[in-house]
């Protein structure tokens, strides 16, 4: 494996991390020599993503939590240090979608997303600050949604979430900088996913034509950037929110 980007002797925790752009995540930190955290609801899911990360020669684990729940996060942060040391890179993955307009949108749709895409960064990344800070090394890194800057029809809750991510992305970057902990974000344009598959023609055809590369991303494009912002190469950028969308916006 080449020393660029290597990850050899970190240990990442992955949220969200049993299929999709976690799971990609998760596989791709562990190609870059990274032990791995497989976090998710999903246990059965997550397990099998923890047995193909072990079974190419890298350490994985899988853990439940609900991340919208501070005591389900600490329990499983403790467990995760138990078995690893330390955590040395935190990606905050796990998020859902309630869409609906504004108008016959259910409170509990709304409190439900906050809670997940938003709250549950903010578990994540107090549970792990003070571990961090007393190591005086650690990588978070936010996945957040161009939907997050430009917003969307249909998504408040979805859009309001995402665009908080950027907002703590940025004032968590400044209260640890001084600790050599950097905070970043991810924002994803069209991925291909199963969820995106399940989205109206229409949906995907309009999409399509608001990305100036003509085609859609791969959940291997946002680990990849999630792998450069993870990497001793990146150790100078922190508060950044790094879009990846084949240009949808800009």
């Amino acid at each position: 494996m080449s020393e660029f980007l290597s990850l050899e002797g970190r240990t990442a925790l992955v949220t969200g991390a049993a299929r999709g752009i976690g799971k990609a995540i998760a596989k791709t930190l562990a190609a870059r020599g990274a032990n791995i955290v497989v976090v998710d609801l999903r246990m059965d899911l997550a397990e099998e993503a923890a047995q193909e990360i072990t079974a190419t020669g890298r350490k994985a684990i899988a853990l439940e939590a609900d991340v919208s729940n501070q005591e389900s996060v600490k329990a499983m942060i403790k467990t995760a240090l138990a078995k690893f040391g330390k955590i040395d890179i935190l990606v905050n993955n796990a998020g859902i979608t309630r869409d609906g307009l504004i108008m016959r949108m259910k409170e509990a749709d709304w409190d439900l997303v906050l809670d997940i895409n938003l709250k549950g960064a903010f578990n994540c990344a107090q549970a792990l600050a003070r571990p961090m800070m007393k190591n005086r090394y650690g990588r978070i890194i936010n996945i957040t949604s161009v939907s997050g800057i430009t917003g969307q029809a249909g998504q408040t809750n979805y859009s309001s979430s995402k665009a908080g991510l950027i907002g703590f992305t940025k004032a968590l970057a400044k209260e640890l900088g001084s600790r050599n902990i950097t905070v970043n974000a991810v924002a994803p344009g069209f991925i291909e996913t199963v969820l995106t598959e399940e989205l109206p023609d229409e949906v995907r055809d309009i999409s399509l034509k608001l990305t100036p590369m003509a085609r859609f991303g791969k959940p291997e494009d946002i680990a990849n950037a999630v792998a450069f912002l993870a990497a001793e190469e990146s150790s100078f950028i922190t508060g950044v929110t790094l879009q990846v969308d084949g240009g949808m916006v800009m």
